[in-house]
């Protein structure tokens, strides 16, 4: 943090506080320093029961204190490194943790990763829970002075100001702020469990479509249902090759907010490019067939091209489109792409265009069951699409809310009515 950060900062803070508190650097309440570097020898983890806590394990956690890590050493990986103790408060310092994922965690007994800062407040001076608290408020984008690579000294880290008021209005505010945000925690862990209930109403739903067939379905081959391609990729180093006379679609552009959805405007090909690549008209169903998000599948709404990454389906005019889209979907598809993509590597899935062509997927004979079933299904995707949008609003209001009493905590004006 630069000095002059440091003076506006206490400045705003001064010009605010009440009578009594004081600002205090970070280092003259609490004891900074660095954790240990992680040993190299994977061995040093081998069946560990000592845990090592990583800037990944701070950021996974919401709730303040930090007890589990995915890492544990064994008896002789921690022989030589230094075990920080409960109440030990973790701060990010390097890495793009700092600068993304900025998160304060209070430590239950284990060891520490040197990319990240520990602070032991000094028990005389400030409260553990307190300075963890405000800790939580302070941005580490305000503190970084290299944006190019994210990283704090603990010189830095030393010189944040504290508004400090006596020990015992410390205690009472921890005392305020431990039952408001154990609130407001409740109702967030109630708006997450509501928001997995809308999304599974709908999985539920779609998984009972397939699930419950009777004589009026059959089963085809996809290459009998339509026209599969694979996408293909005009030479980037021909720039005429690229434009928008056409979207240009690539796994990431596919299924980008999970309801199917593809993204048109990355990139895209010129009108020479689309006569060296491939094209798929509107309806077509495309689905990723190699890597990590082997599976995801979208449906275009307009005349698309796509790279090699993706396999596409157009139907015959016989079928009704996006029935095949929610096929594609299904529990009961989707286990045969993967079936049939981590046979083929054991490190990197891919299902070729020949084997996902001829994999079978179930459908109604009758046309009209096909457009009944995508009716109801787009239906109930409106209707849960608007319960998780009052559940999502609903959990980052609860995180403005925190953000707000903080705020009121460490301005001195927190009250709570007897």
């Amino acid at each position: 943090m630069n000095n002059g950060t440091m003076e506006n900062i206490k400045k705003e803070k001064k010009h605010s506080l009440p009578k009594g508190w004081e600002i205090k650097k970070l280092g003259e309440v609490a004891n900074v320093g660095s954790g240990n570097s992680a040993p190299q020898n994977k061995k040093l983890f081998e069946n560990g029961i000592f845990p090592f806590f990583r800037t990944s394990d701070v950021g996974q956690i919401r709730k303040g204190f930090i007890g589990t890590s995915v890492n544990y050493l064994n008896e002789n990986g921690i022989k030589s490194l230094k075990l920080f103790q409960k109440g030990t408060i973790l701060l990010p310092k390097s890495g793009a943790s700092t600068f993304l994922n900025h998160r304060v965690m209070m430590l239950v007994d284990g060891y520490v990763s040197s990319h990240l800062a520990t602070i032991k407040a000094m028990s005389k001076i400030v409260d553990d829970k307190f300075l963890l608290y405000y800790l939580i408020t302070i941005d580490a984008k305000d503190l970084i002075q290299n944006i190019a690579y994210p990283s704090l000294k603990i010189s830095e880290i030393e010189l944040i100001p504290i508004p400090l008021p006596p020990l015992s209005e410390q205690r009472r505010i921890v005392s305020i702020l431990d039952k408001c945000f154990s609130a407001i925690e409740q109702s967030r862990n109630n708006a997450e469990q509501n928001l997995k209930n809308a999304k599974e109403i709908f999985e539920s739903y779609l998984k009972g479509v397939f699930e419950n067939k009777d004589e009026n379905w059959e089963e085809r081959k996809v290459k009998e249902i339509g026209n599969a391609q694979t996408g293909t990729t005009p030479k980037t180093a021909e720039k005429e090759n690229y434009g928008d006379f056409i979207p240009f679609i690539k796994p990431a552009d596919v299924d980008f907010s999970g309801i199917g959805d593809i993204r048109y405007d990355n990139e895209g090909l010129s009108e020479i490019g689309l006569k060296k690549g491939r094209k798929m008209e509107k309806n077509s169903i495309l689905m990723v067939c190699i890597g990590a998000t082997i599976g995801k599948v979208g449906y275009a709404e307009r005349d698309i091209s796509c790279n090699q990454q993706i396999n596409s389906l157009t139907v015959k005019k016989e079928f009704v489109p996006k029935f095949f889209y929610y096929a594609m979907t299904s529990k009961e598809f989707q286990d045969k792409v993967l079936l049939e993509g981590k046979g083929a590597q054991a490190t990197l899935p891919i299902i070729n265009k020949t084997k996902w062509e001829n994999l079978k997927i179930s459908f109604p004979k009758s046309k009209e069951e096909q457009q009944a079933i995508v009716y109801k299904l787009d239906t109930l995707r409106i209707e849960t699409q608007k319960l998780e949008s009052i559940y999502q609003k609903k959990i980052l209001l609860l995180e403005e809310l925190k953000k707000s009493i903080l705020q009121k905590a460490f301005n001195g004006e927190l009250i709570m009515d007897n």
